[in-house]
């Protein structure tokens, strides 16, 4: 694959990110959508496919799946072997396409947090929705509670995720908030709760609740009618690149919200079938997290010092 003469001796190609999920060539799903936004911040980003299908599975046909384990692992290890990882700010893990890869993914995070215990570990736990219920691979559940969860510095479930990974009611923000602070252990210092407790606010609106040891807070902002696919990857990368930038993280997840809110309306006035980003990404135009335009009102829930609140130094 190599041109005639050429020889790797040069200075390793270096990224910023590596972003672990799921892929797709028809769609704006997983690192689909997640890379744009990721590099619409300036970030460079490592794509790592977890499965790689033709389109989401709700479409008539699907082709594609996960990598073989050999194939996955191999692509985590070599990114490492040619150097691409040594400044390495963020590690953000997404849809897993089976249970091996968590044990895999443990494996490496653990590796690199051994020589870059200031890696940034984002994990979003797909498992599934309040619509459709569980939609991953059998055993992703206990995958992820017995090797994952205590990696992330922070995480971001949807609330029928949180449900299913503490085994703790989450009908109201109350309820939310308990159940994220269970899962502060370890390295994980904050959980951002999306669709928290659907059933506990206004038809009309979407709840984020963001959680750490001392501080609690509910994000608001309008429910479209439609609900494209990706929204909660594009709220993880949103966040994530918001504090890679230097956003704190209440500004972090608003902006992630504002984020949502915009892709959502514009794939509404298009009727496009698939999520479509902001404006300002497609232009190349949002190299900082976008400007709010009121659409997402934030409510503290409750507040007090803790060792652990989440600063920006």
């Amino acid at each position: 694959m190599n041109a005639p003469g050429f020889s790797p001796t040069g200075q390793p190609l270096s990224f910023d990110l590596v972003s672990v999920q799921s892929q797709v060539l028809y769609g704006r799903v997983g690192n689909s959508v997640a890379v744009p936004v990721l590099e619409s911040f300036g970030l460079s980003v490592a794509a790592v496919p977890t499965v790689l299908l033709s389109n989401a599975p709700h479409y008539p046909s699907v082709h594609g799946g996960a990598p073989p384990d050999a194939w996955f692992c191999g692509w985590l290890q070599d990114l490492r072997a040619r150097g691409a990882l040594q400044a390495l700010r963020s590690v953000q893990l997404g849809y897993l396409g089976k249970p091996a890869q968590a044990a895999q993914l443990a494996d490496w995070l653990s590796q690199l947090l051994a020589t870059q215990p200031a890696l940034h570990v984002l994990i979003d736990p797909v498992l599934g929705d309040y619509d459709h219920g569980i939609y991953v691979a059998d055993g992703l559940l206990e995958a992820y509670r017995h090797h994952l969860l205590g990696l992330a510095d922070g995480m971001t479930p949807n609330g029928f995720e949180l449900a299913r990974l503490t085994g703790m009611p989450t009908n109201d923000v109350g309820d939310v908030v308990a159940a994220a602070r269970s899962l502060l252990v370890g390295r994980t210092r904050w959980i951002a709760v999306t669709s928290a407790a659907p059933a506990a606010c206004a038809e009309n609106e979407i709840q984020v609740v963001l959680v750490t040891a001392g501080q609690a807070y509910c994000f608001t902002h309008g429910r479209d009618a439609i609900v494209p696919k990706g929204t909660g990857d594009l709220f993880a990368a949103a966040l994530n690149a918001g504090w890679l930038c230097g956003l704190g993280l209440q500004a972090a997840v608003m902006s992630a919200c504002e984020h949502v809110v915009r892709a959502v309306q514009r794939t509404g006035q298009a009727a496009s079938a698939e999520l479509l980003l902001p404006m300002q990404i497609v232009a190349g135009e949002c190299p900082r997290p976008l400007p709010s335009a009121s659409r997402v009102h934030v409510q503290p829930l409750y507040s007090h010092f803790s060792s652990r609140d989440v600063t920006h130094a």
